[in-house]
C-alpha cells in the first residue's frame, strides 16, 4: 500500500483495530493514501469512492448473448493504492467481455464493520478484501466459501500462490481466501546521515556492527553522537504493536500457546524486547513523543525506520532521498518477523454464476494485476509474477522477496481482532509509563485469556 497519514493521538480499541488492521499491516500497518503512513498490518484508503452500489442480484452471462455478469467488489484502498486497484479493474473490464466489475471503495475505519454486517445479513459485495488477519471469524460463521473448486473451474492454479500465502488462508485443508501480497517492514536507511555518521559502507550498506541488542545501540550511540540533530532511528510509536512484534517474533516469542487456548506473551523474550524500546527512548536514540514518525524519517529527520514494504513508492521511488532498503536485522536472534496480508473473499449469499465471476477477476487480479500491485510495494503472492524481470527491476525488490521469506502471520483465531486491540493498548500504556513492562505484560497476559475464555 502506499500511505496515509494517521492520528498521532492514542486511539480508542475500536479505531486502533480499525486503523491497524483495515491499513495494511496491516498493517497492515502504515498503510494508506498518499504520503506516509503507520500501521500493518498493514492497509489502507483513507479516500472513499464509490462506482457501484453493493448488489447480488442475478445477471445475464454473455456466452448467452446477453450482457456481461456484474459483479460488485468492496474495498478499502485509498490513495495511490486504490490508483492501483483502479488500473487493474479497467484492466480486466478491458480484456473480456464476460463479467464485469465495479467497485465500492469504503473508508478504512468502517470497512470491516460494514463488511461484517453485510455477511451476516446476505447483502452486499460478490468478492471483497479482506486482511488474512480478519477472515478467521468469517470462516467460522460460514460467511465465505472454500475457492478450491473456484479456481478450478476458471483455470487457476492455485500452486502459483507462495506457500505461506496459502497456509494463511487454509482451514481444514480448504482454501477461503486468494492471497493477493504479503506485507511487512522493511528496514530503511538514510544514506546521507549513514555517512556524515561514519556508518555507510563503500556499497551504500549501513555498517551495523554485532547483530545483538547491545551491538545495535551502539550503532544508534554513534549516529546520535555525530548527528546529533536527528533522531538515529524513528519508531512507530503510535502503532507500537508493530515494531514490538518484530522484535517479538525475531527473539522466538508468540501471541498463543501452540493450540491457542492461553496467552503466551508474558516472559522474558516480550521483556527484553520492551526494555530495548525503552532503552532506545531513554537515550534519545528515538523520540517517543514523535507522533509522525513515517514522516520524520521520509523528510531526512531519522537514520533508520522500520517501514512498510508499502512505503516503498515513496521512499525508494525519489532517488533525491538517498534512501536503501534491507530486510529487519536479526537483532534479537532470527529473521523473523510480522506480516499481513490482503486477500479477496468471496460471500456464502453469492449466486453460483457470480462466484465463478468473482472467481474470474480473482485469477486476474493475481496472475496479470499483482505486475501493478507489486509497484505499490506489496510483494505479490503469485510466484510467477515474484520471479518476473519487470518485478525484480524495481529498487530493491530482491531485498523484499527476501525478507518475505521468514514473515509470521498471526494466529488463524476468530478471537485475533480483540487480541490484537488489547496488545495495542496494553503496549501503549507500558511505552508511556502507565505500567511497568513486568505489570504491564501479566495484565496483557490475564485479558488475553479472558478473551480467550469467552
Amino acid at each position: 500500500m502506499q500511505h496515509r497519514k494517521k492520528s498521532a493521538v492514542l486511539l480508542s480499541a475500536g479505531m486502533t483495530l480499525a486503523l491497524a488492521l483495515a491499513g495494511c499491516s496491516s498493517g497492515n500497518g502504515n498503510n494508506g493514501n498518499a504520503s506516509s503512513s503507520a500501521s500493518p498490518s498493514a492497509s489502507s484508503g483513507a479516500s472513499a469512492s464509490s462506482a457501484a452500489p453493493s448488489s447480488s442480484a442475478p445477471a445475464s452471462n454473455s456466452g448467452g448473448g446477453g450482457s456481461p455478469v456484474e459483479i460488485t467488489f468492496w474495498n478499502m484502498f485509498g490513495g495511490g493504492e486504490g490508483d492501483f486497484v483502479d488500473q487493474i479493474i479497467k484492466g480486466f473490464n478491458d480484456s473480456q467481455k464476460e463479467v464485469t466489475v465495479k467497485q465500492l471503495r469504503l473508508e478504512s475505519n468502517e470497512y470491516y464493520a460494514k463488511l461484517s454486517t453485510a455477511l451476516s445479513s446476505g447483502k452486499g459485495p460478490d468478492v471483497a478484501v479482506a486482511h488474512v488477519d480478519r477472515i478467521s471469524p468469517f470462516v467460522k460463521a460460514k460467511q465465505i466459501v472454500p475457492i478450491d473448486d473456484l479456481a478450478s473451474k476458471v483455470g487457476f492454479d492455485l500452486a502459483q500462490i507462495t506457500q505461506s500465502n496459502l497456509d494463511s488462508v487454509s482451514y481444514d485443508g480448504q482454501h477461503y481466501a486468494v492471497p493477493l501480497d504479503t506485507h511487512f517492514h522493511m528496514f530503511y536507511y538514510n544514506k546521507d546521515l549513514l555517512q556524515k555518521a561514519g556508518l555507510l559502507n563503500d556499497d551504500g550498506t549501513p555498517k551495523l556492527g554485532d547483530m545483538t541488542p547491545e551491538g545495535f545501540e551502539q550503532t544508534l550511540a554513534q549516529i546520535h553522537d555525530k548527528v546529533p540533530d536527528v533522531q538515529a532511528i524513528a519508531v512507530n510509536t503510535p502503532y507500537f504493536q508493530e515494531p514490538f512484534l518484530n522484535m517479538y517474533y525475531e527473539a522466538g516469542g508468540d501471541i498463543l500457546n501452540a493450540d491457542m487456548t492461553k496467552a503466551a506473551i508474558n516472559n522474558d523474550k516480550a521483556l527484553s524486547v520492551l526494555k530495548f524500546y525503552k532503552d532506545l527512548y531513554d537515550k534519545k536514540y528515538a523520540d517517543l513523543n514523535d507522533k509522525n514518525p513515517w514522516d520524520s524519517f521520509s523528510n531526512g529527520k531519522a537514520a533508520f525506520w522500520f517501514g512498510g514494504v508499502w512505503e516503498a513508492g515513496l521512499l525508494l521511488g525519489d532517488e533525491s532521498k538517498h534512501i536503501g532498503a534491507m530486510p529487519l536485522p536479526p537483532i534479537f536472534g532470527s529473521e523473523t518477523h510480522w506480516a499481513s496480508s490482503h486477500t479477496l473473499v468471496v460471500p456464502s449469499y453469492v449466486s453460483p454464476e457470480k462466484q465463478e465471476a468473482a472467481a474470474k477477476f480473482m485469477k486476474y487480479f493475481s496472475e496479470v494485476g499483482g505486475s501493478t500491485w507489486g509497484k505499490a510495494g506489496h510483494v505479490p503472492a503469485n510466484k510467477n509474477v515474484t520471479s518476473s524481470q519487470d518485478y525484480l527491476n524495481l529498487p530493491y525488490r530482491s531485498e523484499f522477496l527476501k525478507a518475505q521469506k521468514t514473515v509470521k502471520f498471526a494466529p488463524t483465531t476468530d478471537k485475533y481482532n480483540t487480541i490484537y486491540t488489547t496488545l495495542s493498548e496494553s503496549l501503549q500504556n507500558i511505552i508511556f509509563g502507565s505500567a511497568t513492562p513486568e505489570k504491564g505484560l501479566a495484565d496483557l497476559e490475564k485479558q488475553i485469556n479472558e478473551v480467550l475464555a469467552n
